[in-house]
């Protein structure tokens, strides 16, 4: 039987997230949450893009390109 998704809290730009998520998937989940801060701040801090949302479809935008582009190698 699955287990019973737990609740992980994740900072992302400062901002505090409460994700459901299976315990076994969880370390993945914190993972990907510290990249995209990461990813995040960096278009942030280019000063280029203003406005949260803006920041998160660039930063979702350029790691979708980073993933496709290991994928084609």
């Amino acid at each position: 039987m699955p287990q019973q998704p737990t609740t992980v809290e994740v900072k992302i730009l400062d901002k505090e997230y409460l994700v459901a998520c299976p315990q076994e998937e969880q370390e993945a989940l914190l993972r990907s949450a510290r990249h995209l801060d990461t990813k995040m701040r960096e278009i942030r801090a280019s000063g280029k893009v203003f406005g949260t949302e803006r920041i998160a479809v660039m930063a979702a935008l350029n790691i979708t390109n980073e993933m496709l582009e290991r994928d084609t190698m």
